[in-house]
């Protein structure tokens, strides 16, 4: 249970920020010595969920309301669901638990981001869209390709989708609002089919540690939210980029 309470804060602080949460989960749980098994990855997959529900909590209204919104954000489930639907059974059994996959994905991930922002940051800025409602369809399948890269370790949900979003012309803030949308969907269907699949393999103890991990993860993501739509408002990605390197290097140093 205690392991569980410190990995749904992991879970939580890590989900919406461009470091990966499961690369995070992944690393701790090395620490731990609770990974590698089926029910730790699964572990992974479904406290990520509860704090994806955060987002209902505070995006209720374009979620269920904004009907422009809602289709943008299923177009761009759709490339997600497909890859991950197809992958599903390389990534849980060769992929997740995997530390160096994690390590490499994190140093890799990390100076992709450094270069970007240096990029970004020079690029002209007159066409920017900075609402949701003005994004293409096409924009948003665009995403949500940029959003199936992640189903590798270490890479990252948010920063997949708010990169690709940048580099598409939309703005920071909205970028940032829309990945929290479109985690929705993603994480929901994710969790679904792993219990589909697994949950009668799981302990009674082990639905208790899930829980526990699942409404940790809910609690701490509140203000993990509110923490990045700040951020953004402020500075680039570029401090994340450099401790996404520091971190690979360090865990493969002193760990690994």
């Amino acid at each position: 249970m205690f392991q569980a309470v410190v990995l749904g804060i992991v879970e939580g602080i890590t989900e919406f920020l461009p470091v990966s949460s499961t690369g995070h989960l992944i690393l701790a749980g090395q620490l731990f010595g609770f990974s590698g098994g089926n029910f730790e990855k699964s572990f992974d997959i479904i406290i990520q969920l509860g704090a994806i529900l955060s987002v209902v909590v505070l995006y209720w209204r374009s979620l269920l309301v904004d009907r422009e919104t809602q289709k943008k954000v299923a177009v761009a489930f759709l490339p997600t669901a497909i890859i991950g639907l197809a992958f599903y059974k390389v990534v849980k059994t060769y992929l997740l638990g995997n530390a160096l996959v994690v390590v490499a994905s994190l140093f890799v991930g990390g100076i992709f981001i450094i270069l970007f922002e240096k990029w970004y940051t020079q690029r002209p800025k007159e066409n920017t869209l900075g609402e949701i409602s003005g994004m293409s369809y096409k924009q948003a399948v665009v995403l949500g390709v940029c959003q199936s890269v992640a189903i590798i370790p270490g890479v990252s949900r948010s920063a997949a989708t708010i990169l690709g979003g940048l580099a598409l012309g939309l703005k920071r803030g909205a970028i940032v609002e829309f990945s929290f949308l479109l985690a929705v969907p993603t994480m929901l269907a994710a969790t679904s089919l792993d219990l589909l699949k697994n949950y009668g393999e799981f302990s009674r103890d082990q639905f208790g540690i899930l829980a526990v991990g699942f409404f940790v993860s809910f609690v701490v993501a509140l203000a993990s939210i509110k923490f990045l739509l700040g951020f953004v408002q402020k500075y680039s990605f570029t401090s994340f980029g450099i401790y996404r390197v520091v971190a690979g290097l360090a865990f493969w140093f002193f760990v690994l």
